[in-house]
């Protein structure tokens, strides 16, 4: 019965899911809406508030471009296809292929969120290709690394609070990655999320199929073997050396900003260092370019999507939606409960602001109130709002664009099996996040 109600909702997914970019479009109409009747706001001052923060994210919007177009090209080259397929020994049978890619998605999520969506896209087309395994499932399952991100290395909330001039320093101090990141509670989580993702991912192969037409897409850019040359520039095009030159240089700046200085792994480092690889790895320029070429199409609708959620977080943090959204879902929080209505808020508002940094702070003026009242210590609340975040990208499709422009799908083959892992992850956050 179990097998059968998932099935039916894949499938009901599968048919009648939007696409993200009409989803996005809807998110739109429905906040501006809410802005105007909840928060009795003019129509005219949410107009105002939701165009003049529509582009607010051009910064981010270009890295994780970057980022996608890095997975796509790392994709599209022959030796790292040649390397991956190496996976396919390793786990040659349906069910292994799909705890190893949730395995390999859940260690490179913890390391950075960006590096856990292009080697789990990366590792999840490569198994398609040697394992008889439904794609969708398959890359379903990478994506499901995504969801301990924010109890990982790059969270960006427990980050935030621990610098010194946060927005609510005044209120509850400087907060270190040893109370909030490494305690016991956290790592309890992250360790539960690990053990169980794999096995569930592994039970939901009885949901899945191995259809045609749902494989990996192919954009490897063809590799000429004598190419002649009639114009010097033309040799620069297919110049080994310069490429190789370019991509040493920026791996020694990724290796010196990120361990020698101490920096770590950001966002832009990572592009960085995805770039320089991909560019070995093609050995020419022109080789890199019909790589990207061939695969770009597929980044359109993550363009496209930046502003209008971009739009969407500032009329919810200018018009008060948000605070007010806060506000209601803990409510009925007691002292005990309210690690969990903390975590279900942010899951809530994690669907119309997929932004986490900026999540909390529009959050921030609800939990700290709560949890001084209600007697909660302050590195939980703020733990138990950045997991709810987390969560629910489970089924909010926007962060799952990077890895669905790498892997040739769309956002209603993997969200139907999405929702299935929301459920589970959910219990086990919020057991730990009350329990431990």
């Amino acid at each position: 019965m179990l097998t059968s109600a998932i099935r039916t909702t894949r499938r009901l997914v599968e048919r009648h899911l939007p696409d993200s970019l009409i989803i996005a479009l809807l998110l739109s109409l429905a906040v501006i809406v809410a802005a105007v009747a909840v928060e009795r706001q003019s129509p005219l001052a949410v107009l105002q508030i939701w165009g003049n923060g529509a582009f607010s994210l051009l910064a981010l919007s270009m890295q994780v471009l970057l980022m996608v177009l890095a997975g796509i090209a790392l994709a599209g080259a022959p030796p790292l296809n040649r390397v991956l397929s190496r996976l396919a020994s390793v786990a040659p049978t349906p069910g292994r292929a799909l705890v190893l890619v949730s395995l390999v998605s859940l260690a490179a999520s913890l390391l950075h969120w960006g590096l856990g969506l292009v080697v789990g896209a990366l590792s999840a087309r490569a198994l398609a290709r040697y394992v008889a395994v439904d794609y969708r499932l398959l890359v379903a399952s990478a994506y499901s690394g995504v969801v301990v991100w924010h109890g990982g290395l790059s969270g960006h909330v427990p980050h935030l609070i621990a610098g010194p001039s946060h927005a609510y320093a005044d209120r509850i101090g400087t907060l270190g990655l040893n109370e909030t990141l490494f305690t016991a509670f956290n790592l309890g989580i992250v360790a539960s999320l690990c053990a169980a993702l794999p096995l569930l991912n592994r039970l939901l192969r009885k949901t899945g199929t191995t259809e045609t037409g749902t494989q990996p897409p192919d954009n490897a850019a063809p590799t000429p073997r004598c190419p002649r040359f009639s114009r010097p520039v033309e040799r620069l095009e297919h110049s080994r050396w310069l490429s190789w030159l370019v991509a040493g240089l920026g791996l020694l700046f990724v290796l010196n900003d990120a361990l020698l200085q101490g920096n770590g792994l950001s966002l832009d480092t990572l592009n960085l260092a995805l770039f320089a690889v991909a560019l070995v790895l093609h050995r020419t320029p022109q080789r890199l370019y019909t790589c990207l070429r061939a695969g770009v199409d597929n980044t359109v609708s993550l363009v496209m999507q930046f502003p209008l959620y971009a739009g969407i977080m500032a009329v919810m943090a200018q018009s008060g939606l948000a605070l007010s959204l806060t506000e209601t879902l803990i409510a009925p929080a007691t002292g005990a409960s309210l690690p969990f209505w903390l975590f279900l808020s942010a899951g809530a508002l994690n669907l119309l602001v997929p932004f986490g940094g900026e999540q909390w702070l529009m959050q921030a003026p609800a939990v700290i109130p709560a949890a001084e009242a209600l007697g909660l210590d302050i590195p939980r609340a703020v733990m138990a709002v950045a997991w709810g975040d987390a969560w629910s990208n489970l089924i909010q499709p926007f962060w799952a664009l990077p890895m669905l422009a790498i892997t040739g799908l769309k956002a209603r083959d993997i969200l139907g099996i999405g929702m299935v892992q929301l459920l589970v992850s959910g219990i086990l956050i919020s057991a730990g996040l009350l329990w431990l």
